[in-house]
């Protein structure tokens, strides 16, 4: 942990008393809170601040869509096809997004996708209120909603590095990871209470408002082009496939992905949730049992990034990276071994602080260990793990759940986790020795 603050607090020289009480309490209370520093910096604040409405507006519609197709089809699988239809051309748009996201100005990229991701939130608004009641729309504007947001997602990311100095760069990471997983909580709960006053048409309206806001932030942003000793000219397979032979030659970076497949593939066990509301806490409710499990790792996450000051100034990020998903791994298995739902939720939401600590240095890494002619293409593979990684993990647990019971899928999954963690950074040291 940096502690170069601590001498702030000394009395100084030629005087009897330290600080007041009162201030001293404050700046205690300062090291455990989340660091505010990178807030200072006008450009990365706009940024984060039109995070906080798009957090929670982006969740709107996220509720809206499946919500719609299910009233229209009245099939569960319809929704998931629809998932489906949105994964994959975000997975593809955001591995060439990071290649754009480099031989372009980013800020202008920004523009451009938030205006496309607006326009469909419009066009989804429009077919509401126009009752048609189709499908096929739906997916339709869902994949281009996403395709929009595979773009965007590489180049918002990569800027956060020329907005903030390296040493802020685990904080600016806090700060974003918290308003996304407030976001994550806070908009399913505003979605549910509003759509029995409002209805659906107006969730869509009201996600598309708040992308104005986003744009307006853009708008305000200082130009971003590429650096003068970027040498890439285009945004073709050539330049993605250099951006995974990229990944391949740094083993920093390459552990730092690995890391979030091992934890996500193995130890996110959430398509086992309803089986274990249903079967294991049966003694619940199993509504109440249900939500509880899905809110937990979130909740855990938000209160992580809430204190984040107590981790976001260490400078061995490495070593942060490594513990943080051995902590979600026994966490995991404390989950799977739980047939009380208080420890369960207990686990899973120890499991969600170390998940944030863990997206907070990953984070970082990617940001300080790559160049910026390479950033925008790593920021798209982590934008494709994320998205990817937790939907393997739904086929791989529903698989072992099934054939081991569901208890013993989770606590086996968390048990990987340590391992095969513990392994990799046996054998890499490179993870192990990286800091800033």
């Amino acid at each position: 942990m940096d502690t170069s603050e601590s001498s702030s607090t000394a009395p100084e020289a030629g005087t009897d008393d330290g600080p007041h009480p009162q201030e001293a309490a404050r700046r205690g209370w300062r090291r455990w809170a989340m660091d505010t520093r990178p807030l200072r910096r006008p450009a990365y604040r706009r940024l984060w601040s039109s995070t906080i409405v798009t957090a929670v507006g982006s969740q709107l519609t996220a509720v809206a869509v499946p919500k719609q197709i299910y009233d229209i089809t009245g099939s569960s699988a319809w929704v998931g096809y629809a998932s489906l239809a949105g994964l994959v051309p975000m997975v593809l748009f955001a591995l060439w997004g990071g290649a754009v996201a480099d031989t372009m100005d980013r800020r202008r990229l920004l523009l451009i996708t938030n205006t496309g991701i607006a326009v469909t939130s419009v066009l989804f608004w429009l077919q509401a209120v126009s009752g048609l009641d189709s499908v096929a729309v739906l997916m339709v504007l869902l994949a281009a909603q996403q395709a929009f947001f595979g773009l965007n997602a590489p180049a918002r990311n990569a800027s956060i590095a020329r907005l903030v100095p390296a040493e802020e760069l685990a904080a600016a990471n806090a700060l974003g990871s918290t308003v996304m997983q407030t976001g994550l909580v806070a908009g399913p709960l505003l979605a549910g209470a509003l759509i029995p006053v409002i209805g659906l048409p107006e969730l869509y309206l009201l996600d598309a408002l708040a992308l104005c806001v986003t744009l307006w932030a853009v708008v305000r942003l200082p130009a971003l082009p590429p650096l003068a000793t970027a040498t890439a000219k285009r945004a073709g397979v050539r330049e993605i496939a250099e951006g995974f032979r990229y990944i391949a030659g740094h083993k920093v970076l390459l552990l730092s992905f690995l890391a979030d497949v091992v934890a996500m593939v193995f130890g996110m066990p959430r398509a086992l949730f309803p089986q274990l509301a249903a079967e294991t806490y049966a003694s619940y409710s199993e509504g109440l049992a249900l939500g509880l499990l899905f809110a937990a790792i979130p909740i855990g996450a938000v209160l992580g990034g809430l204190f984040s000051g107590t981790f976001s100034r260490a400078r061995r990020h490495g070593w942060m990276v490594i513990g943080a998903v051995v902590a979600w791994g026994a966490a995991i298995t404390g989950f799977g071994l739980s047939t009380s739902l208080w420890l369960a939720v207990l686990f899973l939401a120890v499991a969600g602080v170390a998940d944030m600590v863990s997206m907070v240095f990953r984070g970082a890494i990617l940001l300080s260990a790559a160049t910026d002619e390479m950033r925008g293409r790593m920021q798209g593979v982590f934008t494709v793990v994320v998205a990817g990684g937790p939907r393997l993990a739904d086929v791989l647990h529903g698989t072992a759940g099934a054939a081991f019971g569901p208890r013993a899928a989770v606590a086996g999954g968390g048990l990987l986790v340590v391992t095969v963690m513990l392994a990799l950074a046996a054998a890499v040291p490179a993870l192990r020795r990286y800091r800033v």
